[in-house]
């Protein structure tokens, strides 16, 4: 039978639908216009964005708050410019989000056209794993199919696909159906035999060491603890081993499990217990800038590093045995190998946790007053909560110190680091997570870059408690203009009345004054239909 021909925008939207995408994000305009005629007709929710850059950062944080791609539509030009950022901070973080937007037919012969760009395709390829343009029905079929494939097999990374404004509006026929859709059809293996030579290693080391990262993470089930924690948490009982969490890797271990180091692996101190070391093992961890915050692991014996990605393999901490593979199947095949019972701890379990105290206390004296005000909140934080959070020091200091009972349950702007992240992400986190509690943590300033997210938060009734930290200025920039000797300068700026601006857009507002109050805001906000901003300041908790 003859296939139903329709304009190629809406067999892309009945495309996604049939590859699993329930939401899209996005802004119309006149030169995408033909991508929205069929998202209603395939049954996918469209969430309006005020601005592409809230756009991208909403399919982030769906895409980690589910664990499935978050898809963006924009318009050319401006459009696709504005939500380059938050393509660049997927790429950094390793976040499965997919850009479709519209391009101009021709560019070359025919100069002065509405969103023209010399090339905008190259422009999205600077930030994106790649960016291509589909030039006909079937090649945006296959592109769209590639990209979906690669977020399961290989390292999440956003992708971009263009089409151009002719081909959009032009009938094609549906896209084929995949052979099969089912989570299990694709995968990543490998290295299984170089487990048992790393198992090896590890049961006839002295003080071994390992560093679990982002890439370990899986979303937990429901009522159970997810298999990527059973693996990390049975393999630090059965080898004795201490271990690190980057903070992309925070909740991998229990917060009272005696030989984590928690999320310290900042703090200077490491590099020196790292030394002591004869074994570092580093799974699912970049061990960037931004992990370490030092130019060099510092470790004093072997080094191994488990990675998908071949390219941080081969980065300046070179390993002494470089695996490419998932990093929970190595796990698994390294369990394989090791005695099922609790082992001797081969580290000292006393001065772990009195190194743990003295790293919070070194948090605690570099930026005064958060720490109380994290154990309040965390104290009445529900165990199902996913927060974002946002460049601002009430983060960093959390980072550190706040305790998650689950991974992939906190997440931050790292890498990229963008300010204005927060809220959008959490709108984002919120929609692929309805009925359970999604939190915004953001400072008063990067909070003024999508402050305008909060209408669409209202039109979808999402009840996020918006913890804003307000110190009145750029704090973090002013202590590093004073750490550098130079007088502090452009960090102060002009705030509105924050509790006013969230009223104004149908967001109920609170200002608490204790932190029995502050429990209390938090605790009522997850009831409301629409978004409560919280506004915090140091001195609202000082007697």
């Amino acid at each position: 039978m003859e296939q139903e021909m329709r304009p190629l925008g809406a067999q892309i939207s009945h495309m996604l639908k049939a590859r699993g995408v329930d939401v899209i994000f996005g802004i119309p305009g006149v030169h995408n216009v033909e991508m929205y005629r069929g998202i209603e007709e395939a049954g996918i929710t469209h969430v309006l964005a005020r601005h592409e850059q809230g756009a991208g950062f909403m399919a982030d944080g769906y895409a980690r708050a589910t664990g499935r791609p978050g898809v963006a539509y924009v318009i050319t030009g401006p459009g696709l410019c504005n939500i380059m950022t938050p393509l660049g901070q997927a790429y950094s973080d390793s976040v499965s989000v997919l850009t479709l937007s519209s391009c101009l037919d021709e560019t070359v012969g025919h100069r002065g056209q509405l969103h023209q760009m010399r090339d905008q395709r190259a422009a999205a390829a600077a930030v994106c794993d790649w960016s291509e343009e589909a030039r006909d029905a079937q090649t945006a079929y296959g592109l769209i199919d590639r990209a979906f494939t690669e977020f399961k097999c290989k390292r999440a990374r956003p992708k971009h696909i263009q089409v151009p404004i002719g081909v959009l509006g032009g009938m094609a026929s549906a896209a084929p159906k995949r052979k099969d859709d089912s989570e299990s059809s694709y995968g990543c293996s490998g290295a299984d035999h170089i487990a048992r030579e790393v198992a090896y290693q590890l049961e006839n080391s002295q003080k071994p060491v390992f560093i679990f990262g982002g890439g370990l993470v899986t979303l937990k089930d429901d009522g159970s603890v997810p298999p990527n924690e059973v693996y990390v948490r049975d393999i630090v009982r059965r080898t004795g081993a201490a271990a690190f969490m980057t903070y992309a890797g925070r909740g991998l271990l229990a917060a009272d499990d005696p030989l984590s180091f928690g999320t310290y692996l900042g703090r200077p101190e490491s590099k020196r217990i790292l030394q002591e070391s004869d074994l570092v093992i580093a799974i699912g961890t970049e061990l960037s800038e931004c992990d370490l915050w030092r130019d060099e692991l510092g470790n004093g014996g072997r080094l191994v590093r488990v990675d998908i990605d071949p390219e941080v393999l081969v980065d300046r901490h070179r390993a002494d045995i470089a695996v490419q593979a998932d990093g929970l199947e190595f796990l698994l095949a390294m369990l394989q190998d090791i005695p099922g019972v609790t082992a001797v701890a081969k580290w000292d379990e006393d001065e772990i946790a009195a190194t743990k105290n003295r790293f919070r206390a070194e948090t605690d004296a570099e930026r005064p007053g958060i720490i109380e005000v994290c154990d309040a909140l965390a104290e009445v934080m529900p165990e199902e909560a996913m927060i974002f959070s946002d460049m601002t020091q009430f983060a960093y200091v959390a980072n550190e110190v706040w305790q998650m009972p689950w991974s992939g349950y906190w997440h931050h702007p790292s890498g990229f680091g963008t300010l204005g992240y927060a809220l959008p992400a959490s709108i984002g986190g919120a929609m692929g997570r309805r009925g359970k509690p999604t939190v915004c943590i953001a400072g008063d300033y990067g909070f003024q870059y999508t402050v305008q997210e909060l209408g669409t938060a209202v039109e979808m009734k999402l009840p996020i408690p918006i913890l804003l930290w307000d110190n009145h200025k750029l704090k973090e920039i002013e202590d590093c203009m004073v750490e550098s000797q130079i007088a502090p300068n452009a960090v102060t700026a002009l705030n509105p009345d924050f509790c006013k601006l969230a009223q104004s857009y149908g967001c109920l507002a609170v200002k608490p004054n204790s932190f029995s109050e502050l429990q209390s805001a938090l605790t009522q906000a997850f009831s409301n239909d629409k978004p409560t901003l919280i506004h915090m300041t140091a001195s609202m908790f000082k007697d």
